[in-house]
């Protein structure tokens, strides 16, 4: 599919609003541009909070700051042969 919009002095466009129903996208939603060469490509932003509990957490890593986790992480890495 393909819409037009023209850039306002501002530079805002208007999202089209075949393109927001094809996205799903409605008033406060966040949405991401991606630049691929000399496009921009419109992609709604998941809701990374529908997500919770979709991943497995280990116990060890449960309740503790994600610096720890990391740090933790690239130590035990760094142990293991490769």
């Amino acid at each position: 599919m393909d819409a037009a919009a023209r850039l306002s002095s501002k530079g805002q466009v208007t999202v089209p609003k075949v393109v927001r129903e094809a996205l799903g996208v409605k008033e406060g939603d966040q949405v991401v541009f991606r630049v691929e060469g000399n496009r921009a490509v419109l992609a709604r932003t998941p809701d990374f909070l529908a997500l919770r509990g979709s991943v497995r957490v280990p116990a060890a890593k449960r309740n503790v700051a994600w610096d720890e986790v990391i740090r933790r992480t690239r130590r035990a890495r760094a142990v293991e042969p490769q």
